[in-house]
């Protein structure tokens, strides 16, 4: 742990703003399907608050996007990047013996791609007692401070659709389930289709995820293209005339955070101690920085 804090600060003293993305993401990236802009930007994208759940069933009258190998319908989200790490679930829920294979691609707020997650990542989960059949897999993110929202594109592909998954015959799970002996019956097969129902579950976490998306303190970073805000955020507010960027922070308040920033991350709650930082630096400190550094270290 204390390792992977020496990483952040020398990232944070050497860079200031450095690409956010775990490695192991990052070649994930590289194998997505390239997907124009001008079409995800076409795309309806609808906004979740946390927590949610939220259900969808594609069908042929859900949106399509016909970009490389992606084939058959797709669902379009914007989730918030300004409550903390984001803890994801998606479940494409068996219906008979066909199901839908997503892949999920997760882009910053300048729709930049940043994480990629193939059907692979979505393996194949028994019923429970209040589950069905499901492929199922949790993504946990963290997203970069300066942002307001992140994308989630769930797609599946032309690949997909010719493989199939093998599920457990019901009455397995149940014996399974009771304590009984397993019987010897065949299991079904479910064929991938180009449509299905989806289940989202996000909720917000204080610990920080495994995969940053955006950059760290992208809101002092120039931008490629201005972000891309769907429904309605609440607007940021004003800061003081006194409190202006640039200003210097008058000693209290310097102190306030400093304070604020040892303790939190004394406490390993680093995601607090980075807002804290992201916050202090707005407001015109000049020791901040230095504080979570050294903080770190020691």
């Amino acid at each position: 742990m204390r390792k992977n804090l020496l990483s952040l600060c020398l990232s944070l003293s050497l860079l200031g703003a450095v690409p956010a993305v775990v490695y192991a993401a990052q070649n994930d990236v590289n194998t997505a399907p390239a997907i124009a802009s001008q079409a995800l930007h076409r795309l309806s994208w609808t906004p979740l608050m946390t927590p949610v759940t939220q259900d969808v069933t594609l069908d042929t009258a859900s949106a399509t996007l016909n970009q490389g190998d992606i084939q058959g319908a797709v669902a379009a989200y914007a989730l918030p990047a300004d409550r903390g790490s984001l803890e994801i679930t998606v479940s494409s829920i068996a219906t008979g013996k066909t199901v839908y294979a997503p892949n999920v691609l997760v882009l910053d707020e300048q729709m930049r791609p940043a994480a990629f997650y193939p059907s692979s990542y979505f393996p194949y989960q028994q019923p429970g007692i209040v589950s069905s059949d499901r492929l199922e897999g949790t993504l946990k993110l963290t997203p970069a401070l300066g942002q307001r929202q992140i994308f989630l594109l769930i797609y599946t592909t032309r690949q997909d659709l010719a493989e199939t998954t093998q599920m457990v015959n019901p009455a397995k799970a149940f014996a399974a389930g009771v304590g009984n002996a397993i019987p010897d019956i065949p299991d079904p097969i479910a064929r991938h289709t180009p449509t299905g129902r989806l289940s989202l579950k996000v909720i917000a976490e204080k610990k920080s995820g495994n995969v940053m998306i955006g950059q760290i303190f992208s809101s002092s970073t120039p931008a490629a293209a201005a972000p891309v805000v769907v429904g309605s955020t609440t607007p940021a507010t004003a800061v003081p005339a006194s409190a202006k960027l640039g200003e210097p922070m008058l000693d209290d308040s310097e102190t306030y955070f400093n304070d604020a920033i040892k303790k939190a991350v004394k406490a390993g709650n680093v995601d607090k101690a980075l807002k804290l930082l992201d916050e202090a630096e707005r407001l015109g400190s000049k020791t901040a920085r230095s504080t979570f550094i050294d903080s770190v270290k020691h």
